[in-house]
């Protein structure tokens, strides 16, 4: 057969490296200073090196640091400067600060936000819907406090929790927070930036009424689930209008009170009571929306889902079952690293005219990591090759 129409000077490692600017890298690091004291395995090296770990699915230092020293004379193309050993690699992700990875994972999103949105959605409610959620990730290790009973063996695992915002446009997250397990998860809420132009979505597990009194007095808008045992005063039933047949039983308008400094205080917001005819599951729905039709504020908590989805497609693709280190620096910087391949994954995914499944994109590239064909150019027609050789055999031969 001729030579590979796919052959390609960089391997497809080289190739994902080539979507991060070497300035985003060295930038971050004189930011957060993670480079002073360091001789050898700078903060690029430890970051391929994790990367490295990250694409290939690697559960182990040993793993990543065997594998990497197979390629000694071929890490020129993927900017690898120095090949890290077992001891060198566990130091560095003891000691660096894991911040530095999650600043180069915002300059990524920040350089990417625009290619991999779609901003059909924020057209038609003319705000930008965010979403919010949280996912644990057990440890093998009591390193954070995680929740439950004490186990009769006494050795109790710690648990890290994941917080994102996502944008209802993006399908990767634009802001992270970690905590122990154990902490609870309206606590984000005091972290987010409140404006008129934003509508938060996020489950009843963020019920927290001087949250909902700040969001109202921002002009924040919110749409969450009311819990079973929540206590108000119904102060008007809302007309339910006869084009609206989607599933809206109710549409109330609601007082609670809200405890500040021992002393209560009104707010009124509004309960929707949807029927889900595909689940057949009634949900009741609290927002300070006003204006907004019944069946649309149905609508924007459905797309909750996303984030879920978010979090399976993390866990399912990317080493966070498998921890390289016994400390939560070395845990935030595998998980940032995940992030960041997932980004760059999401990147290719966009820019392809021929539709992958995410998971069969990272297993292909998991596969070909280190072989020198044209990732775009051979996703878009893997048949290439073959169907070339094939013609080429079953034309006749003139004898």
């Amino acid at each position: 057969m001729d030579k590979s129409t796919h052959f390609f000077g960089t391997s497809v490692f080289g190739q994902l490296i080539s979507l991060i600017d070497s300035n985003i890298i060295s930038k971050s690091a004189n930011k957060h200073n993670s480079d002073r004291y360091v001789k050898k395995f700078k903060t690029k090296d430890h970051f391929i090196s994790m990367l490295f770990c990250s694409f290939a699915k690697c559960t182990s230092l040993r793993e990543v640091s065997g594998a990497m020293l197979g390629l000694a004379g071929k890490t020129k193309h993927f900017q690898l400067n120095h090949i890290p050993k077992k001891s060198t690699l566990s130091d560095a992700n003891k000691r660096r600060d894991a911040d530095v990875f999650g600043d180069i994972y915002n300059k990524l999103l920040k350089q990417y936000g625009h290619f991999i949105s779609d901003s059909r959605i924020k057209d038609v409610i003319n705000k930008q819907i965010e979403i919010i959620d949280s996912s644990t990730i057990s440890l093998f290790k009591d390193i954070l406090k995680c929740v439950g009973r004490n186990p009769q063996n006494g050795k109790k695992k710690g648990g890290i929790k994941l917080h994102t915002v996502i944008n209802v446009d993006e399908t990767v997250p634009k802001m992270v927070w970690f905590s122990s397990a154990a902490t609870h998860d309206h606590m984000l809420l005091d972290k987010l930036k409140l404006n008129s132009n934003t509508i938060y979505v996020f489950d009843k597990g963020y019920n927290d009424y001087k949250a909902f009194k700040k969001f109202t007095e921002a002009g924040t808008g919110f749409v969450t689930r009311i819990k079973d045992n929540a206590v108000y005063d119904t102060i008007s039933d809302q007309m339910i209008e006869d084009c609206i047949h989607s599933g809206v039983e109710k549409d109330k308008i609601i007082e609670i009170q809200v405890k500040e400094n021992n002393d209560s205080k009104p707010l009124k917001l509004r309960k929707v009571q949807f029927y889900d005819r595909v689940l057949k599951r009634r949900f009741e729905f609290l927002t300070n929306l006003f204006e907004m039709r019944a069946d649309l504020i149905a609508a924007i908590y459905k797309l909750r889902w996303q984030i879920e989805l978010l979090f399976k497609q993390l866990k399912q693709n990317f080493p966070l079952k498998y921890f390289l280190g016994d400390n939560e620096n070395a845990i935030k910087i595998q998980i940032y690293c995940a992030l960041i391949a997932n980004l760059l994954m999401t990147v290719i995914q966009k820019r392809l005219k021929r539709k992958w499944a995410f998971s069969n994109l990272v297993s292909f590239c998991k596969i070909h990591l280190f072989n020198y064909i044209h990732l775009i150019r051979f996703l878009e027609n893997p048949d290439r090759d073959w169907q070339k050789s094939y013609d080429e055999l079953m034309q006749p031969t003139l004898f």
